[in-house]
């Protein structure tokens, strides 16, 4: 069941925050629903629209200028159509880095409408809590790539990622050995990258080829790769100082 306007998400909300002790009121200067609770100081605002647009979150950072407890309040569709209506972790995410707050309104034709707090006002949602371990992957993946070999949006195209700058100087070490191959050690040794041997055991690429307990040789696809990434490998050597780190390795799901 889908709202008409948007004034009939008010009687939902102010429902739902005077269960909690606010005193509601609606339009007052210019809010759409205000509410004032007993020793707090900061009133609470709500904005309010049939569907999430940037007008209302215009709107709502206006509303910072009057009070930290703002809320953006919209239906949520059960028909589950429209772009915007799949993306609600995206929206909260976006509306916790602004220091707005979040919340949906499901309505039922034979019971009464279900009002959802998404995300608090201020208060960052547990995803961005690990925002430091991402920045931390995302700088020593820079800092570990030897040069910039990827087109900013390119989505199709293999992107030269440091997992697989590694791989092929484990490659490239491997080229010179014997036909009785080489160890992951001696690998390590020459190619100077620390987690050869992780790298060998599994073999992302398809490049190694364990020929017995210990000897690893090139296959036809990892001498193909040194062919087609020679001009990457003669920039010379990269520092690795965070091979070992699990935070390196590549997800096996993500095709690069």
């Amino acid at each position: 069941m889908s709202v008409r306007h948007e004034t009939e998400l008010y009687d939902p909300l102010k429902f739902f925050f005077e269960q909690r002790g606010y005193e509601i009121k609606g339009e007052v200067r210019h809010c759409d629903l205000v509410g004032i609770i007993a020793d707090e100081e900061e009133p609470l605002i709500v904005e309010m629209k049939k569907t999430f647009n940037l007008s209302l979150l215009l709107q709502g950072m206006e509303r910072l200028k009057i009070s930290n407890h703002v809320y953006l309040a919209v239906e949520r569709s059960r028909a589950k159509r429209g772009a915007v209506n799949q993306r609600w972790g995206e929206i909260a995410t976006l509306c916790s880095k602004l220091g707005l707050g979040l919340m949906t309104v499901t309505f039922y034709k034979s019971k009464k409408p279900f009002v959802e707090v998404i995300c608090e006002p201020g208060s960052p949602l547990q995803a961005q809590r690990k925002l430091k371990s991402r920045k931390t992957r995302l700088l020593n993946e820079f800092r570990e790539r030897s040069g910039d070999y990827n087109v900013g949006g390119s989505t199709r195209a293999k992107l030269m990622t440091a997992y697989r700058e590694k791989a092929l100087r484990v490659a490239l070490a491997l080229s010179g050995s014997s036909t009785a191959g080489a160890s992951p050690a001696a690998l390590r040794d020459v190619s100077g990258i620390g987690s050869t041997a992780s790298i060998l055991q599994k073999n992302y690429y398809g490049w190694f080829e364990r020929i017995a307990r210990g000897r690893y040789n090139l296959t036809r696809e990892g001498i193909a790769a040194l062919e087609q990434y020679s001009s990457i490998l003669e920039v010379g050597t990269t520092s690795f100082e965070s091979a070992d780190k699990p935070d390196t390795l590549p997800d096996p799901s993500v095709k690069n």
